[in-house]
């Protein structure tokens, strides 16, 4: 019998990923484990229930994780050791009236910082095969930022995952200054947070991508598609075209099972099998106009 297989989803308690452990629990073998994280204890407890409903035929463990916390992601590693899957997916709700001001912490510190921690703990931890996907979206492209900004992020990316964190930095100060869209930032929390997302994979790709490769290892970030659930439905002008959760968990889960892969997915922000171009990207779903005349995209929405 084969090794069992560890897989670990953080943003775990609904949505995408809620779905992403239902279908990985119901595809992977009995012997292997499924941790679902989360950092509300009695959420991660409700979520895990949920999924027992469905009789998984993987072990699904809840754990308590809070993904703004290095230390205790660090901890995880250590102790899991070495993992097969992981889905770095947690994100900051938030709703179309907020002071982004007000914001920009809780997202850069539950998306960005965040997905920097998950990179440095886990890709070393991948075993042969394995796969990290950071669910991103296809606001996350250069082309969606102001040429000043978007070229900054161009560097970093080409530099460091601590000079992507560095820019992160810098554009958390401009939001509390009041300077962001002057700088070229723009209102939309979500565009800076999501191409700071992909620039990180890209940047830790750059250094592991041939050992990666020759170990059947994947690092990537993903769009997943608009996907109708409470937290993208204020955002977007028509969700007529949304997936269900599940819908949208289905292609990821079975890149993260397959055998093998296409390598131009590698380092790349990926979405239904087509690798999105970092530089030009792709047409975002139209997003709904509010009073406040700011406009932004949810993490399960592209």
């Amino acid at each position: 019998m084969p090794d069992p297989r560890i897989a670990l989803v953080t943003g775990a308690n609904q949505g995408l990923g809620l779905a992403l452990v239902e279908t990985l629990a119901a595809r992977m073998a009995p012997h292997d484990r499924v941790l679902l994280t989360g950092r509300d204890p009695g959420r991660v407890q409700a979520a895990v229930a949920a999924v027992a409903e469905a009789q998984p035929i993987a072990r699904v463990e809840g754990r308590v994780l809070d993904v703004r916390d290095g230390d205790a992601i660090a901890d995880l590693a250590a102790e899991l050791g070495e993992v097969d899957i992981v889905f770095s997916n947690a994100t900051s709700r938030m709703t179309p009236d907020d002071d982004p001001a007000e914001q920009v912490d809780a997202l850069a510190e539950t998306s960005n910082l965040a997905t920097s921690h998950m990179l440095r703990a886990f890709a070393p931890r991948l075993r042969r095969g394995g796969r990290l996907i950071v669910v991103a979206s296809a606001l996350g492209t250069l082309d969606k930022l102001d040429a000043r900004i978007a070229d900054r992020f161009a560097a970093a990316a080409a530099d460091s995952l601590d000079a992507v964190d560095a820019l992160v930095a810098e554009w958390r100060r401009a939001v509390h200054d009041g300077r962001a869209e002057a700088e070229g930032y723009g209102s939309w929390l979500n565009i800076p947070s999501k191409v700071a997302q992909v620039a990180a994979v890209r940047a830790v790709a750059r250094t592991r991508r041939p050992a990666d490769l020759a170990e059947g290892k994947l690092l990537m970030a993903l769009c997943p598609g608009l996907i109708d659930t409470d937290a993208s439905r204020p955002w977007f002008a028509d969700m007529s075209e949304a997936q269900t959760p599940a819908e949208a968990a289905s292609w990821p889960v079975e890149l993260v099972l397959a055998e093998s892969f296409d390598p131009t997915y590698y380092g790349e922000l990926v979405q239904f099998g087509t690798v999105l171009p970092w530089a030009t990207g792709i047409a975002a779903p139209a997003l709904a106009r509010r009073s406040s005349d700011r406009e932004s995209a949810d993490g399960e929405g592209c």
